[in-house]
């Protein structure tokens, strides 16, 4: 199920679950994963897109090994806020986990996800080759990392 907020996901989450962060680009998928507490996040890997089949499964295997319940997908938004053919094809990526699994998924707004996290890397002297490497799974654990400082912002004030 595609959940709404932050809050919605919490509630949709089962107890004791971890959340997985996506990056879905053309070519890859960058992950990271929360810990259990659903404080902080951490890049774990990329996958390299083949088929949606392959991908899924990957996804989904992994998903099992590390105890998540639900998704957060990065979603490209146009820098004034509205929704291109990058955005459909995320969407689309996620109607289509949910046909083969049902978990609950939230969509965060990852625009200069990427940028920061470069900027980031070369900030602390990144080589560029090892930049490649691990950019897509960094960008989604800055999204994830996102969802999951709001998750924290609403508990203290509650």
């Amino acid at each position: 199920m595609i959940v709404p907020d932050a809050a919605e996901l919490r509630e949709a989450l089962p107890r004791n679950q971890r959340l997985l962060g996506l990056d879905v680009g053309e070519k890859t998928i960058g992950l990271a994963l929360s810990d259990p507490a659903l404080s902080v996040a951490s890049p774990i890997t990329t996958i390299k897109r083949t088929k949606f089949t392959a991908d899924a499964n990957a996804l989904f295997k992994l998903a099992a090994e590390r105890g998540v319940g639900g998704l957060v997908i990065g979603l490209p938004l146009n820098m004034d806020g509205s929704e291109g053919p990058r955005c459909q094809s995320v969407r689309q990526f996620a109607a289509n986990l949910l046909k083969l699994k049902d978990l609950p998924i939230l969509f965060w707004d990852e625009r200069l996800s990427t940028m920061a996290v470069e900027r980031a890397m070369i900030a602390h002297d990144v080589t560029r080759a090892k930049r490649d490497k691990v950019v897509d799974q960094a960008a989604a654990a800055f999204i994830l990392q996102g969802v999951l400082d709001s998750l924290g912002r609403k508990a203290s004030s509650n």
